[in-house]
């Protein structure tokens, strides 16, 4: 037997946890219906086949109906869903990996406008920021009812074959009656730390009764919310100690903080930029109060770091959960002497941001995750080896080299610039994003190992293209910064000149933010660095909407502290020269406002224009005309236009040489075009 700390089986009650790895609930939000269906459990089985010990489905099932699902959820209330998780716990089982869920009431942290439109409740008036409800106080038949419901639900869980359950209680309903900040009740539910954990108590009971004693039953909780008058850090030893000697409990699983709002999230689960494993030493200390076998995640993005929590006696199970959703065969790559080939976690954190909008968990450079069902993980070989050129080593190009030379190809890649990575460089040239540069350097290494040829520091045409006889030509060549938006460009400078280094950051700045992504406050940073003054302006009702709330708020953090200005809804018209100066006229979409202000100088991010003169001089050549069939690319199906039979090859570009987007996009065009070539 392997003699690696994360390759140990673990014994939970009866059930033998075959090494040290698991997936912790999150929910991918790819329910149909609050059911988790074929999407859902192939998403689930992609992991266990990868190896993974134990996968927590959910973050979290509701187990009422006056819990609606915040983004996705499954409704653990529903009997229909007993079959459909029975599936996906046999898919897992299969490759060994054993299976649970979280079971949550919502409390506040949900919405009363969705699902049967029915209040939210809670133990005190506090309205939820996240979510905007302003919850009913809870009854004394609310609890009642409720407590019924999770016992119900469990025993629901018991039914499918799952191995367990995990009751949730941070940010929901159940930590709501432990912190004093939140409990508003005057009866028998709030008072001293007893009274405050009572409604637990009676939660845990009747979950018990239903399941019995050999049922795995676990908690997730806050055990510190690091909020002022929230539960400290030595009352949340105390729970742990008297969840731990209630003998109704097999599991903790901590966290430490709270996810009222954004800011606060992001504390709890940190983004890139952030410390690793800032809360490892404070699981290790629960462990250590309790004796109770003690599960964590928070930011263990690496096999080093989940290796270190084990070996160090800080954590029995290591929650790796970002990083499954970018290497679902971290567990294969350990075993088999690979951990190199690993591909990143970067903590873009794309996943959970797209939760948040009420969109679906994608990786930022996985295409596949959540995909299982038409992407596959594991590149297929082609038949027959072909010729394939790509030009551009931007994210998406560097994918379709990838993806060609793993089915056998032979790859020339070609790339105007002396290093790969395209847009990324820029984005890591902020050292809080740095990480981004694991999508180049992962798919380097890939490609170096591969044998594809390099051509860098080549502008390429068409000549250099049709001299080596391609069979495939891909064009990534990307785009350019679009400033054309506002009048008078010609003064202005794009986002990407101040990133780059190429122009200096001004003393007072307009930053022109109408892509609403990461140009624009990286520059906005950049220039606050400098020492220079700024002010972003947005066309749009709020800032950087394409930024989301947990990237949001290390920018806000730093830009707020250096004396950032945030203006929304104005629009800079045009920009003229006022002397030495910039005069900038500015109205807004809502109506003419006439104004006009003076700054030295003005950054526009309005996002980007494709190059593509490249793909349109081979057009013509090609077989397809460059044409692609959106419905076979959309069933995962190869590719088979020929309007033009005489053509020498077949030419697509993918990325930002087809439109301004982002990473994530250019990477699934060229997976789900190149699997099949």
């Amino acid at each position: 037997m392997s003699r690696d700390p994360l390759l140990q089986p673990f014994d939970l009650k009866h059930l033998r946890l075959k090494n040290r790895l698991m997936t912790t609930s999150h929910e991918p939000a790819y329910t149909e219906d609050g059911m988790p269906k074929a999407r859902y459990r192939a998403y689930h089985a992609a992991r266990a086949k990868g190896g993974v010990a134990l996968t927590m489905t959910a973050g979290s099932a509701s187990v009422s109906r006056d819990s609606p699902p915040a983004f996705g959820n499954v409704l653990a209330w529903k009997d229909e869903v007993v079959p459909w998780l029975a599936d996906l716990a046999d898919a897992c089982h299969e490759h060994g990996a054993a299976v649970m869920i979280q079971l949550t009431h919502l409390g506040r942290r949900t919405r009363w406008d969705r699902g049967d439109w029915l209040p939210s409740v809670s133990p005190g008036h506090a309205r939820e920021p996240a979510h905007r409800a302003s919850p009913k106080l809870i009854e004394d038949w609310d609890i009642d009812r409720i407590v019924r419901d999770w016992a119900d639900a469990a025993a629901r869980m018991q039914a499918a074959g799952l191995d367990g359950i995990e009751i949730e209680s941070y940010g929901h309903l159940m930590d709501s009656f432990w912190s004093p900040r939140l409990n508003g009740l005057e009866d028998g539910y709030n008072g001293d730390l007893d009274a405050r954990m009572r409604f637990t108590r009676e939660v845990l009971a009747a979950v018990r009764d239903r399941v019995g004693k050999d049922f795995v039953v676990g908690i997730r909780y806050t055990a510190d919310e690091t909020a002022p008058g929230g539960i400290t850090e030595d009352e949340g030893l105390e729970i742990s100690r008297r969840l731990a000697a209630s003998g109704q409990v097999d599991f903790l699983n901590v966290i430490r903080g709270r996810i009222d709002t954004d800011p606060d999230l992001v504390d709890v689960i940190p983004v890139q930029g952030m410390p690793s494993a800032p809360h490892l030493d404070f699981a290790g200390r629960v462990r250590a109060a309790t004796g109770l076998p003690v599960f964590h995640a928070a930011r263990i993005p690496d096999v080093a770091t989940a290796r270190h929590a084990v070996a160090t006696g800080q954590l029995d199970m290591v929650g790796m959960t970002r990083a499954h959703l970018a290497e679902p065969e971290i567990v294969a790559r350990i075993m088999e002497g690979r951990e190199d080939q690993i591909r990143p976690c970067v903590g873009a954190t794309y996943c959970l941001d797209r939760i948040y909008q009420g969109g679906e968990a994608l990786c930022i450079h996985n295409a596949a995750t959540g995909r299982e069902l038409t992407m596959p993980h594991t590149i297929p070989a082609a038949v027959a080896a072909r010729r394939v050129v790509v030009v551009g080593a931007g994210p998406g190009g560097l994918e379709a080299a990838r993806v060609a030379a793993a089915r056998g190809h032979e790859v020339t890649l070609f790339e105007a610039a002396a290093r790969p990575g395209g847009q990324i460089r820029l984005t890591a040239r902020s050292a809080r994003r740095r990480e981004m540069l694991g999508i180049v350097d992962w798919r380097m290494a890939r490609l170096e190992a591969a044998g594809v040829a390099f051509r860098f520091g080549t502008w390429a045409e068409a000549g250099d293209v049709t001299a080596l006889e391609p069979d495939v030509v891909i064009v990534a060549t990307g785009g350019y910064p679009d400033t054309s938006v506002v009048a008078g460009a010609e003064l202005a400078v794009s986002a990407w000149d101040i990133l780059s280094g190429d122009v200096a950051p001004g003393s007072e700045v307009l930053i022109y933010d109408e892509a609403g992504d990461h140009a624009g406050l990286q520059a906005a940073e950049a220039i606050a660095a400098a020492g220079g003054a700024v002010e972003i302006m947005t066309p749009d009702r709020t800032i950087a909407p394409e930024v989301i709330g947990m990237n949001l708020t290390p920018y806000m953090r730093s830009l707020q502290k250096a004396g950032a200005v945030f203006t929304v809804a104005q629009r800079p018209r045009a920009v003229r020269r006022d002397g030495n100066r910039l005069a900038v006229a500015i109205d807004s979409d809502y109506g003419p406002l006439g104004l006009e202000r003076v700054f030295d100088q003005v950054v526009v991010n309005a996002g980007t224009l494709p190059i593509a003169e490249l793909y349109f001089d081979l057009k013509p050549d090609s077989r397809n005309l460059g044409r692609v069939d959106h419905a076979a690319l959309i069933a995962g199906r190869a590719q088979a236009l020929a309007p033009n039979p005489a053509g020498r090859f077949d030419l697509y570009r993918i990325g930002d040489a087809v439109a301004a987007r982002n990473t994530h996009a250019a990477i699934y065009d060229a997976l789900r075009l190149l699997k099949d070539i």
